[in-house]
């Protein structure tokens, strides 16, 4: 009896997990599928012959290109702005004790809660009211005004981890504030930095809300696909979600291989 309920509740947790893994999945197959259709609209349904016309178009449209390189741009400087605001707010937060703590970090972590049509408009305006004009700069901080605050969540996780005697001890041994930081607690923040940086850009690159409101008349991957939903998508489209799955795949597959090796190494 208890063998046959457990061949049952095994059957069940199977199915569960190949239901969820269907519904994760079965949205890209079909995206990926479209890319091969020659249908002039992404299709399936209306299957025009398997072709590969639609990746060399890809080339050519000279929209889609600048936007990737606008959206790069832009997720670079979000990481490079987002890291340091959110390793100090991480430091500050560590410090403080009592009502002030919390007030603080009440404030820091509000941007994230903050709807991102706010986020973007608030910075136009503030921007555009010292003479600068929208555009991927405008962006860039509307963006790194809340990336900044995940950063600093998951700097402040990483510290709660830090032994704080290791402080104690360099400063007794003569070392600075600044060489205690170089030396020990940022090679100890050094994985979560190179975490945060990765989940800082993917953010950036697939920001849609925030950025469609602070970037004006430029545009990035993200926005321009969104504009063309107007007009009528083509299977272009499906190509660029082809790419980035196989992105996603290749640099996952080699993060896993490193890991390995390292471990190896050990």
């Amino acid at each position: 009896m208890n063998g046959g309920g457990s061949r049952a509740a095994r059957f069940l947790l199977d199915l569960y997990v190949a239901l969820f893994l269907a519904y994760m999945f079965a949205p890209l197959l079909v995206m990926s599928l479209a890319a091969f259709n020659d249908y002039p609209y992404p299709s399936v349904t209306q299957w025009g012959g398997f072709t590969l016309r639609w990746f060399p178009a890809l080339l050519q449209d000279e929209r889609l290109l600048r936007g990737l390189a606008h959206s790069l741009v832009i997720a670079a400087g979000v990481v490079a702005i987002s890291l340091p605001l959110g390793l100090a707010g991480a430091l500050v937060l560590q410090q403080l004790r009592g009502r002030a703590a919390g007030f603080l970090y009440a404030v820091m972590v509000s941007p994230i809660l903050t709807p991102g049509i706010i986020l973007g408009i608030s910075t136009l305006i503030f921007w555009r009211e010292l003479g600068v004009p929208a555009g991927k700069f405008t962006a860039t901080l509307a963006q790194s005004s809340f990336i900044a605050s995940y950063a600093m969540l998951m700097f402040l996780a990483r510290l709660q981890r830090f032994d704080p005697t290791l402080e104690e001890a360099a400063y007794d041994l003569g070392a600075s504030a600044f060489l205690f930081f170089r030396r020990i607690l940022l090679p100890f923040l050094a994985p979560t930095a190179a975490t945060a940086a990765v989940i800082a850009f993917l953010q950036s690159f697939e920001n849609y809300n925030t950025t469609v409101f602070s970037i004006g008349g430029d545009w990035t991957l993200v926005t321009e696909i969104g504009s063309r939903f107007r007009f009528g998508l083509s299977p272009v489209i499906n190509v660029v979600g082809v790419l980035f799955v196989l992105a996603t795949v290749v640099f996952a597959s080699l993060w896993v291989w490193l890991s390995e090796r390292r471990r190896a190494v050990r």
